[in-house]
């Protein structure tokens, strides 16, 4: 993809996290029946069990709402970073009002021009942003920069379920109802239909998994949650 395709794509789903700031938290718990809840503290339990640094620095990719640095912030410092403000200044609202094992510091940056000297953390962390970069491979490999040899990679995202079962029912839910009570509550068209457009289009797991060795990851192993609605990705830096 071209710069100006990357910056194309990067203003519209800026934009669109933008207009939904208000409702994001609301709808992720509602949308999921608060399943997210879980995957965020499967992806800590997951890191924490491979992580040997003590304290160590952690920088959450895409924070949003700085749900998922909060969660961490019981292993370290945590940095989160967005390019989104009206997501940060709600993340940062929450910082405010809670007390937390460790300092939980929001910064404005992009994903794919992190603003972090090479092997500046510990531990990387990201949720449900991967499939919204303009090119994965380079925020796979921009993240790489910044994490220090050793350091682990912990990325959760949206899937699709493979279980004859399940499958089919979900499809239903995810493309025709999730969108539509996505756009009632949140009062913006678009942002809820685009969801299961941007998760169809992402590379399945095991495509991931390929993405991720090539961009200098080592011991790369992933879990499928709840059927495979979404999926862990965790790895360490070679």
């Amino acid at each position: 993809m071209d710069k100006e395709s990357v910056a194309i794509k990067s203003r519209r789903v800026r934009d669109m996290f933008g207009a939904i700031a208000g409702r994001y938290d609301f709808l992720n718990h509602f949308l999921s029946a608060n399943i997210d809840r879980r995957w965020r503290k499967i992806c800590v339990r997951e890191i924490e069990r491979r992580n040997r640094v003590l304290n160590p620095k952690i920088l959450d990719v895409g924070c949003g709402t700085a749900d998922l640095s909060i969660a961490f912030s019981r292993l370290g410092a945590v940095v989160g970073c967005d390019f989104c403000y009206p997501m940060l200044r709600i993340g940062a609202g929450k910082i405010a009002k809670g007390t937390y094992p460790n300092k939980v510091l929001l910064i404005g940056a992009d994903a794919l021009d992190l603003p972090f000297a090479d092997a500046s953390f510990d531990i990387i962390v990201s949720a449900f942003v991967l499939r919204n970069l303009a090119d994965i491979g380079a925020g796979f490999r921009e993240a790489r920069r910044v994490l220090r040899p050793g350091g682990l990679l912990g990325i959760l995202d949206f899937g699709m379920p493979r279980t004859p079962v399940l499958a089919p029912f979900y499809r239903i839910y995810f493309q025709k109802i999730l969108p539509w009570i996505g756009n009632i509550i949140s009062g913006v068209e678009g942002p809820y239909g685009y969801l299961p457009d941007s998760v169809q289009a992402f590379p399945t797991v095991e495509k991931l998994k390929d993405l991720a060795e090539g961009a200098g990851y080592r011991n790369v192993d992933y879990k499928l949650l709840t059927g495979g609605i979404a999926i862990l990705l965790v790895g360490k830096a070679k």
